[in-house]
């Protein structure tokens, strides 16, 4: 008998460990526009897990996790119908699988922006604003913002998240619940900026997931990955352009310039593309971190 699904997502599945765990296995799935591309991305889940290992080390101080054990051997020891899953997009769960705790799940994004790109800019551009804040004018893309900000969204079950301010988020989880996430969502950020910019690298923005466990409000999900976040090499960016990514924008410019229209089905991605996106989380990884991916669970070296 193997783990029930407690739920798909577009790149991850989590199943229902029990005792109030969670395992939380991430493919080599992408997407991009909420629309999952056939081919898969080599050795993207390991990233995405062993870069969510990493920050929980980070940033534990600032706020709890959930993350209990990626090693393979703990996970099949306390789980151990863990060890005959498979599913679309990996086998077996070796440096793919987080055992978490369960959180109560707070219904909104927690995004946090240092630099004006992706849907702020978009906004910026047409209106002057950014998630509904004025900002000052002559702005321009990948520009540092003043200040870091707290830009939440909603958490669609179904289409696009849509852009909210701290008052819709308010009314969407509580005054008191949505302050707490934007102090903690900020001083995450600039935790993991500091460490980026060590590494030669700009954290644009990211996006967290917290939720409460035994009502502490805690940090949940995959923490500043190349899924999660924009990634720009420092030497290389320079404000009216868009900045060279180690993340998935690359792949995403690509798309677009095929002509799709965003809607399923995606179109099929040359190998070029699968081996430069696979090159840049791998690389990602690597600096920031100083260790080698080959040195990771399920590493085939």
């Amino acid at each position: 008998m193997i783990l029930p699904l407690a739920h798909v997502g577009k790149v991850r599945e989590l199943f229902d460990a029990g005792d109030g765990l969670l395992l939380m296995v991430a493919s080599d799935r992408i997407s991009a526009y909420d629309v999952v591309f056939d081919e898969p991305i080599p050795q993207k889940g390991r990233v995405l897990t062993a870069m969510t290992a990493f920050w929980c080390e980070e940033v534990g101080d600032l706020a709890p996790g959930t993350v209990l054990s990626a090693d393979p051997d703990e996970i099949r020891a306390r789980v151990p119908r863990a060890g005959g899953l498979s599913g679309r997009g990996w086998d077996g769960i070796d440096g793919r699988a987080l055992l978490v705790r369960r959180a109560e799940m707070l219904s909104i994004e927690c995004i946090v922006r240092g630099y004006l790109a992706g849907q702020a800019y978009q906004e910026y551009a047409a209106r002057g604003t950014v998630h509904g804040t004025a900002m000052p004018t002559g702005l321009r893309l990948a520009d540092r913002l003043p200040e870091p900000m707290f830009t939440p969204s909603t958490k669609a079950e179904e289409g696009h998240d849509v852009n909210i301010g701290f008052d819709d988020a308010a009314a969407i989880v509580g005054e008191k619940a949505v302050a707490e996430a934007r102090d903690i969502s900020l001083a995450l950020y600039e935790r993991a900026a500091a460490r980026m910019a060590a590494a030669g690298f700009v954290l644009a923005d990211t996006k967290f997931e917290l939720g409460y466990v035994d009502g502490v409000l805690s940090l949940c999900d995959e923490v500043v990955t190349p899924d999660s976040s924009r990634i720009w090499p420092a030497d290389q960016v320079v404000p009216g352009t868009t900045p060279p990514a180690f993340d998935k924008q690359p792949l995403r410019d690509w798309a677009v310039s095929s002509g799709w229209d965003k809607r399923p089905p995606a179109p099929t991605l040359p190998p070029e593309i699968v081996r430069v996106t696979s090159e840049r989380y791998v690389a990602a990884y690597e600096r920031v971190t100083g260790r080698s991916l080959d040195d990771w669970y399920g590493s085939e070296k």
